[in-house]
């Protein structure tokens, strides 16, 4: 498969997991707010604004490709302090419920690879940015 093929059904891969989640957290604050209060994150429902809104829009700009690298950096970001936030040292004397919670820090580490990756290699051509250089190129 061509390059800019593999950039995008990264991005679209990438992005079916923070766009779904973005609106959810938005749509159901109390949830949200709730579960963060459980993990005893200080003004929770201000925390679940601003995750959700995060999630939302920077997996709606991984999914056009518009400043991939510099948001695919903060994703990556987000998805080692959220593993080590939501899920390190999770699921108490539950062996089922402790393993649940590693094998999701385990998934946010690395997603945070993939979106590395991501910053590195660019949205490729079929993106807002891949159009951005053309026009760029096409100028000079």
């Amino acid at each position: 498969m061509p390059r800019d093929a593999l950039l995008l059904l990264s991005r679209l891969l990438l992005a079916a997991l923070f766009v779904p989640s973005g609106f959810h957290a938005l749509t159901d604050i109390a949830g949200t707010s709730g579960y963060f209060a459980g993990l005893g994150l200080p003004l929770p429902t201000l925390a679940a604004w601003a995750a959700g809104l995060f999630e939302l829009i920077a997996g709606l700009l991984i999914l056009v490709g518009l400043k991939t690298p510099i948001v695919a950096l903060l994703l990556a970001a987000f998805c080692i302090a959220a593993g080590f936030i939501g899920h390190y040292g999770q699921g108490g004397d539950d062996p089922t419920l402790a393993f649940m919670h590693s094998q999701m820090l385990m998934k946010d580490i690395a997603i945070s690879g993939g979106f590395l990756a991501l910053a590195r290699a660019g949205a490729g051509a079929y993106s807002i940015d891949g159009r951005i250089l053309r026009i760029g190129a096409e100028t000079t």
